[in-house]
């Protein structure tokens, strides 16, 4: 090394950046070893050894911190990414150590701009956007398990005054907080009409397969069989001038809960559309209300994924149908719930080879449902849209447009382009005017100027083929 030991603890003392990969700092009282620009509360100087890499950290008995991650710094990957998911982490599990978005920024190590930045590339979401989603989450979880006391939860869950988080609860979850602890002991309850909504786009999305046999849309009706706290069961969505939603089957607080969430889902609930159409009048003209609208849980995205890779819609729609027919769990109003991922390793190749499944389709799904039943891959909660793409093209067959489209669709990401999708293509080369349809750089390059929004913006392109987005 040809620094001191002195210069190096000055390093550290500053959180610098610039000295990771150069040196790692050992803290003999914990046990571990830290980049340089740990977050940590800093060691006395006295209980601190440098090392030069991970090997001789590991040989004087050291394990890697779980703050900043070194282990995944030196496999290639992002440090800044490691210690964001960490802090995440930390934060979902205990909003109230989280009070502002600085405590955020402390905690990962960096200035509230580039910590903006981080939530930017990975979240999809400000960070105060974030820090409010993860306070009412906890805020529902209290209510759902009939622990919390009205007059406490604003404080409890973090905010400054009553009203303040009567507002944001509101926005969120679309009820009063006692609103939603009475939803929990019915079987329906009443969501107010998102602002600009576009009700009959909603229905044809949701209803875009005629012969569904786990959804069905007739008139202004929308009902969605899925598996709910371990039963079969029946979510309808009635519209009017407020959406009337109900549930048939499962029963209880933690039934209600999950139905109240996927009626949000369904809805397009946390995905405003203002700041897009405010940016981009152009391609929301005529479309005004146009909302990303979210499969029921993000296991059957990835299934519908895979399904409708390489084929036409109509031979996708008729696989999906076959599998549900095969595999699913029949619910009221001759309905059947879209199997999830315990039901589907049950299965063998050969089983959806004779439902018109490649030998590799067949495979590839059965795959996805093995590692997300064993718990190796989690789709539910995903801080970070970059952990999630990580994760997702890790398994086998699962390319950037799945990926992508998962993320878009499954779990709620607000700027993904699902890259090779052929009527995002057709669009672009429209709007654009190109003479050829756009490669996948290409896609990229024209799609930069709708980010953060790119997720609705690939909705909007869609909608511009007077189809029906898949």
């Amino acid at each position: 090394m040809r620094w001191t030991d002195e210069h190096l603890y000055e390093r550290i003392l500053a959180k610098d950046a610039s000295f990771d990969g150069r040196v790692l700092t050992g803290v003999l009282t914990t046990g571990m070893y830290c980049l340089p620009s740990c977050p940590a509360r800093k060691p006395l100087a006295a209980n601190v050894r440098f090392f030069q890499d991970e090997a001789a950290a590991q040989a004087a008995g050291l394990r890697p911190c779980k703050r900043c991650r070194p282990d995944a710094f030196y496999r290639g990957g992002d440090a800044y990414l490691a210690r964001l998911e960490s802090v995440l982490a930390q934060a979902s599990a205990d909003p109230a150590a989280f009070p502002e978005v600085e405590s955020l920024a402390e905690a990962v190590g960096v200035g509230t701009t580039k910590l903006k930045d981080l939530f930017r590339e990975h979240v999809h979401r400000p960070p105060a956007a974030f820090l409010q989603r993860i306070r009412i989450q906890a805020a529902c979880a209290r209510l759902t398990s009939g622990k919390a006391d009205l007059a406490d939860l604003a404080f409890d869950a973090g905010y400054e005054s009553a009203s303040g988080f009567h507002e944001a609860f509101r926005r969120y979850t679309g009820l009063s907080p006692g609103g939603y602890r009475t939803l929990l002991d019915t079987d329906r309850f009443t969501l107010p009409m998102p602002p600009g909504l576009r009700v009959q786009d909603v229905l044809a999305f949701h209803g875009r397969d005629g012969q569904s046999v786990s959804e069905r849309v007739v008139g202004n009706r929308l009902c969605k069989a899925f598996m709910c706290e371990g039963r079969a069961s029946v979510l309808t969505l009635v519209f009017g001038d407020q959406v009337e939603v109900s549930l048939v089957g499962a029963t209880g607080a933690k039934a209600m809960a999950r139905a109240h969430g996927a009626a949000l889902r369904l809805l397009g609930w946390q995905g405003d559309p203002a700041a897009f159409e405010g940016a981009h009048p152009e391609l929301a003209r005529g479309r005004k209300g146009l909302r990303v609208l979210l499969t029921l849980d993000p296991f059957e995205a990835l299934v519908w994924a895979i399904l409708g890779q390489q084929v036409n819609l109509a031979f996708a729609y008729a696989l999906r149908r076959d599998l549900v027919r095969l595999v699913g769990i029949p619910a009221e109003e001759g309905l059947i719930a879209h199997p999830d991922a315990a039901h589907l390793v049950a299965l063998d190749a050969a089983d959806l080879q004779a439902l018109r499944f490649s030998r590799r389709k067949a495979e590839y799904l059965l795959h996805a449902a093995a590692e997300v039943a064993a718990g190796r891959l989690r789709l539910e909660d995903r801080a970070t849209a970059t952990g999630a793409a990580r994760d997702l093209l890790a398994l086998r067959g699962c390319g950037p447009w799945t990926t992508q489209y998962v993320l878009m669709r499954g779990l709620g990401f607000s700027d993904c382009v699902p890259v090779g999708d052929a009527g995002l293509t057709l669009a672009l080369q429209r709007w654009f005017g190109l003479d050829t349809r756009p490669d996948g750089p290409e896609t990229l390059h024209l799609m930069t100027p709708f980010a953060p929004h790119r997720s609705l913006a690939t909705f909007h392109l869609w909608a511009s083929l007077k189809g029906t987005p898949a």
